[in-house]
């Protein structure tokens, strides 16, 4: 999969036209179907203006399954962004662990997220990430944005957050009598099962965005 496969991917995901991206790029809608018929690849200004425009990286374009997989990949359930470029600073409270559970480390800085996806979720906040048992959706390092009013649904991704007060961040599953939090990682790591009799586990809130980490500081 390639720079075809990851336009075609990129308009279905915002939900654009054709017409729509070559004016964000800047060419005509004519360069824009001869890019996703294969028959010639956008320049780098173009790549450029892109990728700005949604907030994504060059490698999400141009790279073999860049909007599918991998660190940069963009999740299949991100809030679509378009028609503004816009970005608003949300407080840091500090971060979570993607991997196993880890204290949360206190933070005193701003990251910054697009103003359409903040002005959505009021009262929301942002924590840094700490490992990769996640990484299929968020990569080490990145800064996700929080809801805490939302319910969490199964394939949700939340923060958890345990009796210690220790959190991880992790794929939300309710069954009848337990909650599975579950990795979705390029490694392998073990479901954590809590059962009905087991010491209470919180859920803080829904990640509903994020941010690569150099991009959002």
């Amino acid at each position: 999969m390639g720079i075809k496969e990851n336009i075609i991917e990129l308009r279905k995901r915002y939900e654009i036209t054709q017409e729509e991206l070559a004016k964000i790029a800047g060419v005509t809608r004519g360069a824009v179907s001869q890019w996703e018929g294969g028959f010639s690849e956008p320049r780098m200004g173009s790549i450029q203006a892109i990728a700005d425009h949604f907030g994504l990286k060059k490698s999400n374009i141009i790279e073999d399954s860049g909007m599918f997989e991998g660190p940069a990949a963009i999740p299949a359930n991100a809030i679509p962004v378009h028609g503004t470029s816009a970005m608003v600073p949300v407080r840091v409270l500090g971060s979570t662990h993607a991997g196993t559970r880890m204290d949360e480390l206190e933070s005193d800085y701003e990251a910054e997220f697009p103003e359409v996806v903040v002005s959505r979720h009021p009262g929301c906040f942002a924590l840094k990430v700490e490992g990769d048992c996640m990484n299929r959706r968020f990569p080490d390092g990145c800064h996700v944005l929080v809801d805490p009013s939302m319910e969490p649904k199964n394939g949700s991704a939340v923060i958890a957050e345990f009796e210690d007060g220790r959190s991880l961040l992790r794929v939300y599953m309710r069954g009848n009598s337990t909650v599975m939090l579950t990795a979705d990682s390029f490694y392998e790591y073990e479901d954590i099962i809590v059962k009905h009799d087991d010491p209470p586990v919180r859920t803080v809130g829904v990640v509903v965005w994020f941010q690569a980490g150099e991009e959002s500081e």
